[in-house]
Order: structure tokens, then sequence, then C-alpha cells
């Protein structure tokens, strides 16, 4: 039996509206849930990519790991997002990391129920186009940001890119991230994330509380250029 949180992810997930009643059941049936220690691996790299996974509480980090020990991180998922299409669409193995940063529960929608809804249903095609475009533009953005923007706006970018509609429906003015993990997705340590936090709420973007960041200016945010140095 799925777990009642699990249900109710999917029954509310943006994709769930492209389903009859019955297909919807019959994915809830299908489907089943992980609990991932913080550290885990929620997926591995050259492991069979044979789930669609959804992160019902929890956050998830992916990221590549370099022979030398280096890690290069492209975004995190966190709670009502899914990952996971663009490996499931093509044969072959998992080509990147998903790390659980906190404890974290996901919902797996296996291979074989993910090719049915691809092949049978034209509108959930249709969503998940939408979902790899603005995923697609998000790698893209966070490119531009490494290669172009100082620390600031690197961890301004990394915040704003949190309140996408498509990659992160539950988004709230309130994120509750710690300043380890956002140091980890915006690719600086923690102190220069603390830093860029207070010159960001200096500027009256955010608000730093207690578990994590009220964002007041989202905008601005997107469009924070900062002083560059680091």
């Amino acid at each position: 039996m799925p777990s009642k949180a699990m249900e109710t992810m999917l029954r509310e997930s943006l994709w769930a509206k492209t389903l009859a009643a019955e297909e919807l059941d019959r994915v809830v049936r299908e489907s089943y849930e992980r609990e991932v220690p913080a550290g885990g691996f929620v997926m591995r790299r050259g492991e069979p990519a044979d789930l669609w996974l959804g992160v019902i509480e929890g956050l998830v980090k992916m990221s590549l790991s370099l022979a030398d020990g280096r890690v290069s991180t492209f975004t995190g998922v966190t709670s009502g997002g899914w990952a996971g299409e663009g490996s499931l669409l093509k044969p072959g193995p998992w080509r990147y990391d998903g790390v659980a940063m906190r404890p974290t529960r996901v919902a797996c929608v296996p291979r074989h129920t993910f090719e049915r809804l691809v092949s049978t249903n034209l509108d959930f095609d249709r969503f998940l186009l939408s979902h790899i475009n603005a995923r697609l533009s998000l790698f893209i953005g966070l490119m531009e940001f490494d290669r172009l923007l100082g620390p600031d706006a690197r961890v301004a970018r990394c915040l704003a890119s949190l309140f996408d509609p498509i990659l992160y429906p539950q988004a709230s003015s309130f994120i509750r991230l710690t300043q380890d993990e956002i140091g980890l997705l915006s690719a600086v340590s923690r102190q220069r994330a603390n830093r860029a936090l207070h010159a960001l709420e200096r500027a009256g973007l955010l608000r730093v509380e207690h578990g994590g960041v009220e964002v007041i200016d989202l905008e601005g945010l997107r469009s924070y250029l900062g002083d560059g140095s680091a």
C-alpha cells in the first residue's frame, strides 16, 4: 500500500492533471516509496536508470563526482520536484548522482509505468517537454552564472532558480535551506554563502531567518549582479 504522503504527492503533481482517473490510480498502485538518509544515494552514476523519482520530502543534490575528488553540482530537487525523466527516455545507466542532503523520502515510478505514459498519453508528453525545457534553461543559466558572475550573484541566482513553477511547484517565499546546503548548490563554501546571504539581505532582497531565508524580492534576486568579488 502506498503511504498517504506519497499518494498525495503523486496526485497533486502537475503531470497528474494530464491523466484520466483510472490511469492515475494505476500509477499510484505501481509506484512505491523509498527513505534515503542524509548522504545516501537516491540515484548513483553507472547504475541502471529504471525509476522516475519525485521528492516527497527532503532535498536531493544532483551532481557529478570526478575521480580526483572534485564534485560538480548541477542543481537541487526540493519537495514536489521530479528528476530522471531524461535518463528514462533513453536506455542506459544514470550519468550523475542524486544525493540526499537531509533525510529524504522519494516516490519511485517504475520505468515500465513511465514508458506506458509516454507511449499512450500526448498530454503527458507535452508536460515532459515543458519540464525538460525548464531544466535545460536552468542548466544554461547555471553555466552562465558560474562563468560570468561573482559568488554573491551566484547565490542570488541559485535561490531564484528554486522558484520555477514547473520544476518547483511547491515553492513558497520561505526557502528551507541551511547555509551549508545553499553553499553546495551555489558551488561556494559555507562561509562564502554566509557572506553572500548577508549582502543580499542588506540589498533588501531577502531576510536570513532560522532554518532558511525569506525571499522579499524575487525579481531582484534574478537580476542581481553584485560586485563580482570573491
